[in-house]
């Protein structure tokens, strides 16, 4: 899909600079397993992020032939690793854009959050890097005849690079595979879901408890891996397109109670398909359990609808309607603080989507 031999500079070859500011998102529905190619073998569904997000510019010249070149740098320091990495994923692109084996590209990276705190700087990067790509075929060759199709083609290019990176392309709820009985859902890009969900969802924080700093031992790539082996993937497969329907009808009608049951279950699942994998792995820490009991006991105590969630790693994402913001912050200061690696949190919300840095 979108291969076109013809987006290729056939005289002179043009140099230039894109840039975009694209989020992360956290899911709610775990999409974990997939088959080749980057498609999911469960659909998710996310919200996306406001604070935590990949600023990415890409400045692109003429290469000479057949050296075609990739510099990457990441926070203002050149990364070989990553410059390795989006050089082989430019490569996959050739029969979309065969126009990147005539340039080569200065590519510049940086987070608003810390690596491994539990937010998808794939996700985050990987968008705001096929936008980049987009905006230069879209100044030089045209084509995207809408917002959307620009939009969509852009979150079908992120996935190639990492999975869940296709579901930052929007803003508010977001998913990504295809659900039962839902015509406009796709394994191949997100799809925005924002026009049936209730207000209150829309204003949601999440206040992102940083319970171990440490880079994970086992990948997520290795992780998704695992789950073709999994004796539990084909009833959690089956599990997960459950919850995400009834999600959506819980995003519609804004009945909270239902939210927190689909949303700490689905987090507690994740983490048990990798206890159930071979070999098993275990990434929450003994403070990620202490904070979950905790939270437990704070909502059945007080009634305020908070909940929590998990990335594959140990760090919480305490999520709650803005309208109980302050009972929530006192209660994080008063009884969470203590769990967590020099009492770090991250503050965010439910975002936007990508901007435009119009360089």
């Amino acid at each position: 899909m979108y291969n076109n031999p013809n987006l290729i500079f056939e005289q002179s070859i043009p140099q230039g600079k894109t840039g975009w500011r694209s989020p992360s998102n956290i899911a709610l529905v775990k999409y974990w397993g997939k088959k080749a190619v980057q498609i999911p073998l469960n659909p998710s569904i996310s919200f996306t992020l406001s604070k935590s997000y990949t600023e990415t510019t890409v400045e692109y010249s003429p290469a000479a032939e057949g050296e075609s070149a990739v510099q990457f740098f990441l926070e203002g320091e050149i990364n070989e690793q990553f410059g390795e990495k989006i050089h082989a994923y430019f490569k996959g692109l050739d029969t979309i854009f065969p126009f990147l084996k005539q340039l080569k590209f200065t590519i510049r990276s940086s987070n608003t959050f810390p690596h491994s705190a539990g937010i998808a700087s794939s996700a985050s990067g990987m968008s705001a890097l096929a936008l980049c790509l987009c905006s230069i075929e879209q100044k030089h060759f045209g084509g995207m005849e809408s917002k959307e199709a620009f939009f969509q083609k852009a979150s079908y290019l992120a996935r190639l690079g990492s999975g869940s990176a296709c579901r930052s392309l929007y803003g508010g709820m977001v998913s990504w595979g295809k659900v039962d009985g839902r015509i406009e859902t796709s394994d191949l890009w997100g799809t925005q879901q924002i026009k049936n969900v209730h207000p209150d969802f829309l204003t949601f924080n999440d206040s992102i408890l940083i319970v171990d700093a440490a880079q994970k031992k086992v990948s997520s790539r290795i992780g998704h891996g695992l789950m073709n082996s999994n004796p539990f993937s084909a009833e959690r497969f089956k599990q997960a397109q459950s919850n995400i329907l009834r999600l959506m009808d819980v995003l519609k009608i804004g009945d909270m109670d239902e939210f927190i049951n689909i949303t700490e279950s689905e987090a507690l699942t994740l983490h048990a398909m990798m206890m159930t994998s071979n070999p098993y792995y275990l990434l929450m820490k003994p403070n990620t359990l202490n904070i979950i009991e905790r939270i437990f006991d704070f909502r059945e105590s007080t009634g305020i609808p908070v909940c929590f969630t998990l990335d594959a790693g140990p760090n919480i994402h305490l999520l709650y309607p803005e309208k109980v913001s302050s009972e929530v912050k006192v209660f994080i200061d008063d009884e969470l603080k203590t769990f967590l690696h020099q009492s770090r949190i991250i503050e965010d919300r439910v975002g936007n989507g990508p901007e435009n840095l119009n360089l």
